[in-house]
């Protein structure tokens, strides 16, 4: 439908996963998108394979300002620019008992989940008031931000800011026209939840994918989601139909949650 047809879009965590699939659907509506990734390899990979013309790699660490203003000049020396859609997806995630959480893993998940998206928010919101741009940014929160679990107090903790801080960014920067909302997905398929498999095998006692089985089970829908099942409120809330959309979380969970 080129429904983002003339616009550009910066995503973060772009290289692979659902960041990956939020660039691809948006070069299908007509975005020109910058993948910006700490894996700057990974996200030159993954430009050319995408869309050599109309997408573009950028290494850029969310938890470094300085990373994120280089990533917006580099995009905008290449001419893409100037921005109009924000995708703050890089994350990070940990679990363990309570008793168990280092300082080390604090620090670690919340300078990417929180501090990173704060202050790539800040930058591009502020790089769109320069610009006289009514811009679209979207965070990704996730439906472990809307409740505690017992051995991911960090990483829920980290997704409730986000949340909060979409709340608060949305009614201070809708005065300038930009839209602040979030997506909080469920548990959603990919090579992440090899990771988070792990976690639970250790904590728990469980098999290697007796967790990745049981929380699957458990989705109304039937099934973990993937990450095209994401993309869809994703353009929603970069198109011009979410222009009286402020400050929301949206849950896409196959039924997990209800807020």
């Amino acid at each position: 439908m080129n429904r983002l047809d003339g616009k550009t879009a910066l995503i973060t965590g772009a290289a692979r996963g659902i960041g990956r699939a939020f660039a691809a659907a948006y070069l299908r509506e007509g975005a020109r998108v910058i993948i910006a990734d700490i894996d700057e390899k990974r996200a030159a990979d993954t430009a050319l394979q995408l869309d050599k013309d109309n997408a573009l790699a950028v290494k850029l660490d969310v938890t470094d300002p300085r990373s994120i203003v280089d990533a917006i000049d580099i995009a905008q020396s290449y001419g893409f620019g100037p921005i109009d859609i924000l995708i703050n997806n890089a994350a990070l995630f940990t679990a363990a008992p309570v008793v168990d959480i280092t300082q080390e893993d604090y620090h670690r998940v919340f300078d990417v989940n929180v501090k990173g998206t704060l202050f790539t928010l800040q930058a591009v919101a502020g790089h769109m008031i320069d610009h006289g741009v009514r811009g679209k940014i979207i965070n990704m929160a996730s439906q472990a931000g809307r409740r505690g679990e017992a051995l991911v107090a960090v990483y829920c903790a980290s997704k409730a800011a986000v949340i909060s801080l979409t709340q608060s960014a949305g009614l201070n920067l809708i005065q300038h026209g930009i839209n602040v909302n979030a997506i909080a997905p469920g548990v959603v398929d990919g090579e992440h939840w090899d990771g988070v498999d792990a976690f639970f095998a250790k904590f728990e006692g469980k098999q290697p994918g007796q967790k990745k089985r049981e929380v699957s089970a458990a989705v109304p829908f039937g099934r973990m989601g993937t990450a095209d099942d994401l993309t869809g409120m994703a353009i929603f809330l970069a198109s011009s139909e979410a222009d009286y959309i402020v400050a929301q979380t949206y849950n896409v969970d196959g039924g997990n949650w209800m807020s």
